[in-house]
């Protein structure tokens, strides 16, 4: 592989382990109005489906070296563009294969009623994610748990004591169709 640094737009290499032959675009490829140039986008589409790579298979992967890739990482690491890594762990294995949606309304919208749900909702355990709604609910949670039994446990030590709320709305999942992508 070449050392020189490249003056053209980024190419994708072709492989079966590719993000590009997936025939979708990063999810960054349309950002607006930003810092962010062909390569950057190239790389962090590249290592959203391939965030084990090292440094010469980014560079190969979008047409730099394995040095400039390594620039230019640690630049979008430090812009906060990249916030991290991370293993997608089959929870199955851990004996947590249910997934479990929870549909929360609280009293009252206020920054404090907001505040301190948030605050309380990040110390529970099987809870994996957390969204603030537009619509119907104010809260989306996800939780992923062993079973029935497990969430009611869940249910009675935690998720009732969370404040400010007044209805939970539970829907279990019957099995993944699709999941975020990771290689």
């Amino acid at each position: 592989m070449s050392t020189k640094r490249a003056t053209t737009a980024p190419r994708l290499r072709k492989s079966s382990e590719n993000w590009a032959d997936s025939g979708e675009k990063p999810a960054h490829s349309n950002l607006a109005h930003s810092n962010l140039d062909e390569f950057d986008l190239a790389i962090i589409g590249f290592l959203e489906h391939n965030g084990r790579a090292t440094n010469a298979e980014v560079g190969e992967a979008v047409g730099l070296s394995a040095s400039a890739a390594s620039r230019r990482i640690q630049a979008l690491e430090a812009a906060g563009a990249i916030r991290g890594y991370r293993a997608v762990v089959d929870d199955r294995l851990l004996g947590k294969s249910r997934l479990v949606y929870i549909r929360v309304t609280l009293e009252r919208e206020s920054a404090d009623v907001l505040s301190k749900f948030e605050a309380a909702v990040r110390r529970c355990r099987d809870v994996v994610s957390c969204h603030l709604m537009a619509g119907q609910y104010d809260y989306m949670l996800v939780a992923r748990v062993a079973g029935i039994d497990d969430y009611g446990q869940l249910l009675q030590k935690e998720l009732s004591r969370l404040p400010g709320v007044t209805r939970l709305e539970t829907s279990f999942a019957l099995r993944n169709v699709l999941e975020e992508k990771a290689q």
